[in-house]
C-alpha cells in the first residue's frame, strides 16, 4: 500500500515508500539497544508473562535459561519465501506489545540514512527537509505526544 500526502502544492506530491520489511532496523537495534519502560515491562508481566521471561532487571532482550543478553531480538521471525528470488521478509511476532523503542522507529531522516533503512529513495537525500515532513507525517500515530 501507497500513501499519498495532500500537501498543498500538488506539484509537492510525492509518494512515500511504505516499509518492506526488511528487517534491517530490527537486526540492528534488536540487541542490546533497545529499552523497555517500567509501564511497559509491569504490563508484560502481568498479561504477557511470554514477553517478560526475556526481560532481566528492567533490561530486555535476556535468555529466560541462560540470563545472558540476546543479540537479536527473540520475537522477530523471518517469514517464509514467496519465491526463491524474493527478498528476506521478517515480522514482529509481538507488534501490537512491542517497546515504544521500536513503535517510534523511524524518527529522522539521517537515521533513516545511517541505518540503510530501504524506505529512503534518492529524492530523500537531495531534499531532507521535505523528507522529513513526510516521514513526521507517516509517523504521527507512533510517535510520543511530546514529540515535536
Amino acid at each position: 500500500m501507497m500513501v499519498q500526502y495532500g500537501f498543498a502544492n500538488p506539484a509537492n506530491w510525492r509518494v512515500m515508500k511504505d516499509c518492506n520489511q526488511c528487517g534491517k532496523c530490527c537486526i540492528k537495534y534488536g540487541g542490546g539497544d533497545l529499552s523497555a519502560t517500567k509501564d511497559e515491562i509491569a504490563l508484560w508481566e502481568i498479561f504477557n508473562p511470554e514477553i517478560f521471561k526475556f526481560v532481566k532487571n528492567g533490561e530486555i532482550w535476556f535468555d529466560p535459561e541462560s540470563g545472558t543478553r540476546l543479540k537479536k531480538c527473540p520475537f522477530l521471525e523471518l517469514l517464509p519465501k514467496i519465491n526463491s528470488l524474493a527478498p528476506n521478509k521478517y515480522t514482529c511476532i509481538i507488534y501490537l506489545d512491542r517497546p515504544e523503542d521500536c513503535r517510534h522507529y523511524p524518527s529522522l531522516v539521517p537515521e533513516m540514512i545511517r541505518d540503510e533503512c530501504e524506505m529512503i529513495e534518492a529524492i530523500d537525500l537531495v531534499k531532507p527537509k521535505q523528507a522529513q515532513r513526510r516521514l513526521d507525517l507517516l509517523m504521527k500515530g507512533s510517535r510520543p505526544p511530546s514529540y515535536s
